[in-house]
């Protein structure tokens, strides 16, 4: 017969049995091996085992001295792990997790979500775990994030009230505040798939969510250029602070605590790049253009990249990059294809920029003529559909017998994808550029590390900033209790103050106005620092004792029932 003990131990097992089937799926779909939260029957065997005394007998002891604790009962891949307890119950990713070992010693411990605390959040998909053709489905325009974070806010009903874009050529990331972080996740996953119309399924697989204290330090890691593909470089750090502008903006939805973390983000950027060596001799996505064609140029063309012809297609930023590192590689002649290329069009202000540069402008509707001509093309413009079609470029083909290389730097991309399924034509896009990268990443180990120390007194200052929010209702009472006890005194001395002259009257208001601000500096600047969420409960209750700022007006009660 099965003893108490022994029948307390099957049901335990069998629980922590019914954990794994039930979450095994969940976990397998988890991209890049995501840490489990936390599971939600954990409680139920917790208490059981609390509730029960130790199931090792003297004799089990002997044996090997082991005790299991089932609350510290963690599911770590198809596994289960006994001595590590399982994290706190947040969206988390990989993509973006805070670094484990040197940040366990500076990140405080995660405070608990309370469910009336408006917390930052972020949905969104990056060149780490979604491809092009995914990005390029919910890539927004820079014109429409005011519009589209708007429209996120008004579709949520209620569940998000401050949102932000950001949409660049390798990531796409909604930012929003909510009190209750599934809700919104999902009003925010709605938006998404409504808006790409992608399935709720391809979704799934490719976007990453990140709450509170975790999607602050992403937001942090991607403004300093840590988060990009070329580690360090510049560009982001202008998308950020647009995105920050936007938000902020009269017409903006970012709210308070939104456009606070943004504007955190952008301060954290710009010290990382002037306080490290982060940015200096950083690659851009331009730069790791010009690095692979060279690399691909005897292989794909048969000849030296400083011999090969170059078009560029479109005259924005991304080209201007472009150009500055194909003229360090040799490069002399190029010929520009924009919409316009009159006097003052943004083509012949860019031509200007290099005059040692041999140009050829050209119009959007010369532009398969130059490619034929072209050894080299890049795409690089705003398009919103492929505009190098594959027809085309087969004909093309048909009639020439050098190979081509396309290097198509653009989201949503401009080359449509059978383009390269033709014979002879090496067809690239912004993914094909990893490789490139991996060696500058690699090489900048030292500076990553500098740069998220940084970073973490960056993320400790909005917390704290955060953690005081908490704060202001509480300061709020305090001062209006302070008003009403010295507008109190001030009443009952209201003949002796009417003797005064009007001067001597508002240097009496001066002064005691000057009092009660100078007792309460202490008090309101001990409430407005960082604290832990015990702490800052255990500030908050002995203040309001002391002042008795949960007063009902029993006072003025017992001076009624007097008269």
């Amino acid at each position: 017969m099965i003893s108490e003990n022994g029948l307390r131990a099957l049901v335990a097992m069998a629980v922590v049995n019914f954990c794994l089937v039930l979450h095994s799926p969940s976990v397998l779909a988890k991209p890049y091996n995501a840490p489990v939260t936390k599971c939600p029957i954990q409680s139920t065997v917790s208490a059981f085992v609390a509730s029960t005394k130790s199931l090792a007998s003297s004799s089990m002891i002997s044996q090997g001295q082991r005790r299991s604790s089932f609350a510290s009962t963690a599911v770590v891949g198809n596994k289960v792990d006994m001595t590590k307890a399982p994290t706190a119950s947040r969206l988390v990713s990989m993509v973006a997790s805070v670094p484990s070992e040197v940040d366990q010693a500076a990140k405080p411990s995660p405070k608990r979500q309370s469910g009336s605390a408006l917390n930052v959040h972020v949905l969104g998909l990056s060149h780490h775990n979604a491809a092009v053709e995914v990005r390029e489905k919910l890539a927004i325009p820079k014109d429409e994030w005011c519009s589209a974070a708007a429209e996120l806010v008004r579709s949520s009903n209620g569940a998000i009230e401050e949102a932000a874009v950001l949409s660049t050529c390798n990531r796409f990331e909604v930012y929003f505040s909510a009190r209750d972080g599934k809700d919104a996740m999902r009003a925010a996953a709605g938006f998404l798939a409504e808006r790409s119309a992608l399935s709720q399924g391809i979704l799934r697989r490719n976007l990453f969510m990140l709450g509170g204290e975790d999607a602050s330090w992403h937001l942090l890691r991607v403004s300093a250029g840590l988060d990009s593909v070329v580690v360090g470089e510049g560009q982001i750090l202008s998308q950020v602070s647009s995105c920050y502008q936007t938000a902020s903006g009269e017409d903006g939805s970012g709210g308070k605590v939104l456009s606070q973390m943004l504007k955190q983000a952008v301060k954290a950027g710009k010290r990382v790049r002037a306080e490290t060596a982060i940015a200096k001799g950083a690659v851009s996505i331009s730069s790791a253009a010009v690095e692979f064609s060279i690399y691909r140029s005897p292989l794909d063309l048969k000849k030296p990249f400083a011999d090969a012809s170059v078009v560029i297609v479109g005259a924005g930023t991304m080209s201007r990059l472009l150009i500055t590192h194909l003229t360090s590689a040799g490069i002399s002649k190029i010929v520009l294809i924009n919409r316009s290329v009159g006097p003052d069009s943004r083509a012949a202000l860019l031509a200007a920029e290099y005059p040692d540069v041999e140009w050829d402008l050209r119009t959007m509707d010369q532009m398969y003529p130059a490619v034929t001509e072209a050894d080299v093309v890049y795409m690089s413009t705003a398009a919103e559909e492929p505009i190098l079609k594959s027809a085309e470029m087969s004909a093309i083909m048909c009639d020439r017998v050098e190979p081509i290389m396309i290097v198509d730097i653009s989201v949503p991309r401009n080359v449509e994808t059978s383009v390269s399924e033709i014979g002879r034509v090496g067809s690239y896009n912004v993914d094909d550029l990893k490789a490139v990268v991996a060696r500058n990443t690699a090489a900048r180990k030292l500076e990553i590390l500098e740069a998220e120390e940084l970073l973490r007194g960056e993320w400790k200052e909005y917390h704290g900033w955060h953690d005081s929010l908490g704060a202001v209702p509480t300061i709020a009472k305090l001062q209006k209790r302070a008003e009403g006890l010295r507008a109190e005194e001030m009443s009952k001395n209201a003949k002796l103050l009417n003797k005064m002259s009007d001067k001597e009257r508002d240097a009496v208001e001066r002064l005691s106005r000057g009092i009660v601000n100078k007792l309460l500096h202490g008090p309101m600047s001990h409430l407005r620092a960082p604290e832990g969420p015990d702490e800052k409960v255990r500030t908050l209750s002995t203040l309001s004792a002391l002042f008795k700022l949960e007063d009902d007006g029993s006072t003025e009660q017992r001076k009624k029932s007097k008269k």
